[in-house]
């Protein structure tokens, strides 16, 4: 899809769009905004509000490091009335009709694509992506809303089930899960909403939507989409809000499902919260992928599809193909071409069209890989290129590989969520995969060959959720996403992320 302005899709743009359409200071909730209160000031109302909640909230431009703009987060009150909002609205909602669901899905996607360019100006502003990378997540989560009308629809609603009994019949129907909470990072705004909300909404489910504080300015367009295109009152709240908002929602006791995209030190801790209650849950945690390329694989397509796999949104994809292992025969000739790709590489302001890689996204996320820097400096890892922080404004960090790095490293066993790869060299398929076997997390992988067929082998016996043989990374939103190990609980996009809000529900009755 095609920005329908060249010219709109500038920081100026973006900033004007955050003065005039952006709801700050306030929460969805019942198909309205509602407006979060300062903290009081006299005794009596103060301690009636939560007295380790901070009254404003700076959002960044993470390619200089300046405030866009300041709004105020919710509490466990408007926890509390989106979720009466959701319970009201569920009993109606999940009786409607699928190809009214379905209609509503294809509005929501509608209105995206009319609001194109506002979407990826305020991902490039908030999030420090380059404008393609941008256009690409926009265009991705359009996709999801249809792909979940369409599936929808073609679900049936009562399947006859084959027994070996006489006299009888057993059918079988599926029923939304219930009322959901949904918490999304920051790295994907839009996307990992759309993957979440897209198949709730389509099984029937309510929602509240906590995203990311970091990332609040894409993702609050979406309360004005819902507006804009009718969608019931109470089916989707939105609570734009820090630990405490996704807490006061795991927790809380009308909650039926929970669905959760982040690190795994919170996954645990909503994991522990969900287990009072016994809510469903979903959870879609860390990676330390591997990309894997065979000795006879073509060493220019290879390193491109390993940059594209470390360097793409500044390696704060959970997928990141970050352990890159080499077969012996070819490694020093990939190094020598890798290095001078990654050194090619336009680093800068997502709004230039020539920038390849943009920012990270906070001054947290650059110290968390200053911090690995820092292990590799001490653990004399060699480096190949990068391994430095950029001196200037905003959150830059270098492209950085290194090479020959033990298994034993930090580096080679924990997630960096940045643009970090390591690097092994092996000597036969079976060192390939036990390597690539060879930690605490199984979301995807990535195989260079020139055999297919070996490539599927060796896909067989990887242990990983999503694997891609020659592939850039293509998530299509047929396809279930989701990891074995660390990596999480559960599958989203594809039929099996439909089935992740809903039960199936049997009927036996005489024949």
């Amino acid at each position: 899809m095609e920005m329908t302005n060249a010219n709109s899709l500038t920081r100026e743009s973006a900033i004007q769009t955050v003065q005039d359409e952006v709801m700050l200071n306030a929460a969805y909730i019942d198909g309205k905004w509602m407006t979060i209160e300062a903290p009081a000031t006299d005794t009596a109302d103060a301690d009636s509000y939560d007295s380790n909640h901070d009254s404003s909230y700076d959002l960044y431009d993470s390619n200089s490091g300046t405030i866009i703009a300041t709004t105020r987060l919710c509490t466990k009150a408007q926890v509390e009335m989106a979720v009466n909002a959701a319970s009201m609205a569920y009993p109606s909602w999940s009786q409607t009709d699928v190809s009214v669901r379905a209609s509503y899905l294809n509005a929501i996607a509608e209105t995206m694509e009319q609001q194109f360019d506002k979407l990826v100006g305020l991902s490039v502003l908030n999030n420090g992506k380059p404008i393609e990378e941008a256009k690409i997540d926009v265009s991705d989560a359009i996709a999801c809303y249809r792909y979940y009308a369409n599936i929808i629809t073609e679900q049936a609603t009562w399947l006859e089930v084959p027994t070996s009994e006489s006299g009888i019949r057993l059918l079988k129907t599926y029923a939304p899960v219930g009322i959901c909470a949904l918490i999304v990072p920051w790295n994907f705004p839009m996307v990992t909403t759309a993957w979440k909300l897209a198949p709730a909404l389509a099984a029937g489910c309510t929602v509240l939507l906590k995203p990311s504080e970091v990332t609040l300015l894409p993702e609050l367009m979406l309360g004005n989409i819902l507006s804009a295109i009718k969608l019931p009152k109470g089916v989707v709240n939105i609570l734009p809000g820090a630990a405490e908002v996704g807490a006061a929602m795991t927790c809380h006791p009308l909650i039926d499902k929970i669905s959760f995209t982040g690190s795994n030190a919170v996954g645990e801790k909503v994991m522990s919260q969900a287990a009072k209650g016994i809510k469903d849950i979903s959870l879609e945690l860390g990676g330390k992928s591997a990309i894997v390329v065979c000795a006879d694989a073509d060493i220019d397509h290879a390193c491109d599809l390993i940059i594209g796999g470390i360097f793409t949104n500044a390696g704060q994809i959970c997928s990141a193909t970050s352990r890159l292992l080499v077969h012996e025969s070819i490694a020093q000739s990939l190094f020598d071409t890798l290095k001078v790709k990654t050194e090619s590489l336009q680093i800068g302001d997502g709004f230039d069209t020539d920038t390849q890689m943009g920012p990270l996204v906070s001054e947290q996320q650059l110290n968390q890989v200053k911090k690995y820097f820092d292990i590799a400096t001490a653990e004399n890892l060699i480096c190949l290129t990068g391994g430095e922080v950029l001196n200037r404004q905003g959150y830059f960090a270098m492209p950085t590989i290194y090479t020959n790095v033990p298994v034993t490293s930090q580096l080679w066993t924990e997630e960096v969520f940045g643009p970090v790869l390591v690097s092994q060299t092996f000597t036969d398929h079976a060192e390939a995969i036990a390597l690539a076997n060879d930690s605490q997390f199984a979301l995807a992988a990535s195989i260079v060959s020139a055999d297919e067929k070996a490539a599927v082998e060796m896909a067989l016996q990887i242990q990983a959720g999503h694997i891609w043989i020659n592939e850039q990374q293509i998530v299509l939103p047929d396809s279930g996403w989701g990891g074995f190990k660390q990596s999480g609980i559960g599958r989203e996009l594809g039929v099996d992320g439909l089935s992740a809000y809903q039960k199936s529900k049997h009927v036996l009755l005489s024949h």
